[in-house]
């Protein structure tokens, strides 16, 4: 992995020398993305620099420096990712009777080799793997930008006046003299539902992120093109609909595991030492699983643990690792240690970004990074396979409510409402003996204040909505903003309804997936230095998962059933059965605790109303409302504080 930057100056009135420092101070800007190496490259007449930040993994030579010309010398391409077909790649480039043989031996020159024997989009479809591009075209004075097909490698671009801007994070073009720091109200209104700012939006006004696997181009007269696609997973997710898998069940899901040997042992390519994250739980440990079938020495894997048992996983995961055989380190973190990467967050996730896994998220990087610097993950396994509450509880709990009438549903809700969720986390604790253990959960009271926010859902995709929301009115919230509407919320670009859990899987994958866990993931590992992987993501493992039929999704009350047979194969089931637990840390604690003095001074009468973004009065009413224990509102609560914080990080008015 690496960091990319760039400008085009239309009017060409800026010197080579200069062009290459304006790149320069925008990559040094993301510099932790690549600390092995930096590389400029302008052309004047264009208007055009380029930044490229080396994050050395593949050909740790000279030969894999960028900017990298093409060996016609029409291309230069600066690239972030990886491209883990590249030696199949490399092999059929090789037959043509252009080619004029290799420098090196990177997956990037591999790249500018099948763009120029085959053009931009048949190489876009070639590639397996992440990636986020910016390739000048010197003969047609024309820049492409392009990003892999889940969205995996970030990319954000911008009109600024007359210059145009790129770069892997927000913070590269912020480092750009002219850029306008502007909040988009729209923008923040999504924010405070979903906890980040939808794709294409940013939270600026006029700076867009590239969508997943599409690709746009920039002339260097200033005409944007629109992003086109080069691969669509609503086209995977239509066409799989007439496709489902028919073949017996082992034949099935052998298959797939032959898929995902196939990719894991792609995916362990590196000249640098790798490792995996493991958590103990279905995704991470099938990943280990697997790698330690690919590998000749014992894989090295890394949690993080926590005191407190509602968040920790590592007893789990240190038994998964013993049987698997790994090498595994693992690492306690105290409250403190969760405490000061509060300070550090406005600056990692230089767009508001308040998924408080993220502070687990950048321990185990920074832990895992002190012994590697690849890591594989899990990531994706539970948007593919079915593996969130809410496919199979929420679908289930769905199918009940649609035949109840609102009114009487929004009574029930109300009723709930009205005990705290310590209490009902209370109660939940005298009764677990009785209670059927596939039944149990953590932190129920929490949960059940949530279905209680969705229980007068008008329709199923009300109901997700609902499901998927912070501030369940953020207009309400936000002084003159009206939430943005993403281009998956326009029906047109979803797949049919008919099957709920199916849809909502697309949803969560379309998403969640990439807006979410993934910016989430890049910007944590990018911030050490780490290169992250997730096999899960391979176009083929996606295109396969859109045909599985439901049973080997969910069976027996149980999901991911399909990754689960798998799994057996290699870890008792023993010591993978448990309620999910997710990547936590107890924030709402702490708000009441630790956190109590920073958030009042960030949530005060005077600051809100000086600030004027937000309705002082519903915020101060969450606020208090959490502070009493009367409800549990720390997600809505550190959503404020997170973009309070990133405009005095980022001094924005």
């Amino acid at each position: 992995m690496c960091g990319i930057a760039g400008l085009i100056d239309f009017s060409k009135s800026t010197s080579s020398e200069q062009l290459c420092q304006i790149a320069n101070s925008m990559g040094y800007a993301q510099r932790s993305r690549g600390p092995d190496g930096a590389g400029q490259w302008a052309d004047p007449e264009s208007g055009i620099g380029l930044d490229h930040r080396r994050l050395a993994i593949i050909d740790l030579t000279e030969e894999g420096i960028q900017p990298m010309i093409s060996s016609s010398g029409r291309f230069v391409i600066v690239f972030n990712g990886e491209i883990y077909n590249y030696r199949v790649l490399r092999e059929q480039l090789e037959k043509a009777d252009s080619f004029q043989g290799w420098r090196g031996h990177s997956d990037t020159e591999v790249m500018l080799e099948a763009i120029e024997q085959w053009g931009l989009e048949k190489g876009l479809k070639s590639f397996s793997g992440m990636f986020a591009i910016a390739l000048w075209d010197r003969e047609k004075r024309k820049l492409f930008l392009a990003r892999d097909r889940m969205g995996e490698k970030p990319l954000y671009y911008s009109k600024q006046g007359n210059t145009f801007l790129f770069g892997s994070e927000l913070k590269a073009l912020m480092a750009y003299d002219g850029f306008k720091k502007k909040v988009n109200r729209n923008s923040l209104s999504s924010y405070l539902r979903y906890h980040y700012v939808p794709a294409p939006h940013t939270i600026f006004e006029n700076v867009h992120v590239l969508m997943p696997g599409t690709w746009a181009s920039v002339s260097h007269d200033g005409t944007i093109s629109k992003p086109k696609e080069y691969w669509s997973l609503l086209d995977c997710a239509r066409e799989a609909e007439n496709k489902i898998f028919t073949a017996p069940d082992t034949d099935i899901i052998d298959t797939l595991e032959d898929l995902l040997l196939n990719v894991i042992e792609r995916e362990m390519i590196a000249d640098v030492p790798l490792g995996a994250f493991l958590s103990g739980g279905i995704d991470s440990s099938l990943i280990v699983s697997l790698m330690q079938q690919c590998a000749l020495s014992p894989v090295k894997t890394f949690t993080i643990g926590f005191d407190d048992k509602a968040y920790n996983e590592a007893k789990e995961a240190k038994l998964v690792a013993q049987h698997i055989g790994t090498e595994h380190t693992e690492l306690y973190v105290s409250p403190k240690d969760a405490l000061d990467i509060i300070p550090t967050i406005a600056r990692i996730w230089d767009q508001p970004f308040s998924d408080a896994s993220q502070i687990p998220t950048l321990l185990v990087s920074r832990m895992t990074r002190e012994h590697v610097t690849v890591a594989l993950s899990g990531d994706g396994g539970d948007e593919l396979f079915a593996g969130y509450n809410r496919h199979f509880r929420g679908c289930s709990l769905w199918k009940k409510l649609e035949h109840i009438p609102v009114s009487l549903r929004s009574i029930m809700a109300e009723a709930i409402l009205q005990v705290s969720p310590e209490s009902l986390n209370e109660l939940f604790a005298m009764l677990e003996p009785i209670i059927p253990e596939k039944l149990r959960m953590r932190l129920p009271g929490q949960k059940l204040h949530k279905l209680a926010n969705v229980m007068d859902a008008e329709s199923a995709s009300d109901y997700y909505t609902a499901l998927t929301s912070n501030w369940l009115n953020p207009e309400t919230t936000v002084m003159s903003g009206r939430e943005i509407v993403s281009p998956f919320q326009n029906r047109s670009m979803q797949p049919s309804t008919k099957n709920l859990t199916a849809w909502m899987q697309f949803m969560d994958a379309a998403t969640y997936l990439p807006d979410d866990i993934l910016t989430k993931v890049d910007r944590a590992a990018m911030a050490v230095s780490l290169e992250t992987r997730a096999p899960f993501l391979d176009h083929e493992i996606v295109e396969f998962s859109q045909r599985l039929p439901m049973h080997l999704r969910m069976q027996n009350g149980q999901s991911k059933y399909a990754l689960r047979k798998i799994l057996y194969k290699y870890v008792p089931k023993n010591l993978i059965e448990r309620p999910k637990m997710g990547f936590g840390i107890p924030i709402d604690n702490w708000l009441r605790g630790p956190l109590r003095g920073w958030a009042e001074n960030l949530l005060s009468p005077e600051r809100l109303a000086d600030d004027g973004y937000f309705n002082g009065r519903t915020v101060r009413k969450a606020w208090q409302e959490h502070l009493s224990g009367e409800k549990d509102n720390h997600y809505r609560i550190w959503n404020i504080l997170v973009f309070q914080s990133w405009m005095d990080e980022w001094d924005v008015s």
